[in-house]
């Protein structure tokens, strides 16, 4: 398996640290997300035609594994698994593996793009486009991420991880779209349970070893 990745961006890192949690090896190829970004660029991935030929999204990450061209950071991670063989952060028991699925589709349907606007409006233009947050779209979101974050607070009520006493690829694809938490300032001072589970994603080896802070001079 070849991953195509810059290891800063959000997919990128839950896809890198998912494989990490299962022991899955991988061939790199690292592009620079920031390269065309911004303005036109005849370097950036998203104008190479041997990137869009395997990627015609002109996202990253894509997992090639021989003639299979893979886009989309959940179905990567979903296909990983079974292609290693049975899983601890994948279970094959029924029940569990579509408790995973379901938490896998909230957040590429929901949580992601709440996350992200805090990851815009309070990472992304004070750092890089050098621009000042817009409050009024802050406060707008408040009450959306409030309404998400109860919904995974109650979740983790009693048990240390989303889906059970293990870890597995549900906490990692969830807990992708904060990896910057104390950064975008998510509002999390009512969800304890969201915290302490945070506390202990990050004491995991494959989520420490992909911190992307320091990548972005942020600490």
């Amino acid at each position: 398996m070849k991953l195509h990745y810059d290891p800063c961006t959000v997919n990128c890192r839950k896809v890198i640290a998912g494989l990490k949690l299962m022991n899955i090896e991988f061939e790199s190829e690292i592009y620079d997300y920031f390269d065309g970004l911004l303005e036109p660029s005849e370097t950036g991935f998203r104008t190479l035609p041997a990137y869009l030929a395997i990627n015609p999204m002109a996202e990253l990450p894509t997992l090639s594994d021989g003639d299979l061209n893979l886009w989309e950071s959940n179905a990567i991670l979903q296909y990983a698994a079974d292609a290693a063989g049975p899983s601890a952060a994948y279970p094959q028991e029924l029940k569990i593996r579509a408790d995973i699925n379901r938490w896998l589709l909230w957040e590429s349907n929901s949580w992601f793009a709440s996350c992200y606007v805090y990851l815009v409006e309070n990472v992304v233009k004070p750092y890089v486009v050098k621009t000042d947050p817009d409050a009024g779209i802050l406060e707008a979101e408040d009450v959306k991420f409030e309404k998400l974050a109860s919904i995974l607070n109650t979740r983790l009520d009693n048990q240390p991880w989303i889906s059970g006493s293990e870890p597995t690829i549900a906490d990692i694809v969830v807990g992708a779209p904060m990896h910057l938490h104390s950064y975008q300032k998510l509002p999390l001072s009512n969800h304890a349970n969201i915290r302490a589970w945070y506390g202990r994603l990050e004491e995991l080896p494959c989520w420490s070893s992909t911190d992307v802070a320091p990548l972005l001079g942020l600490s």
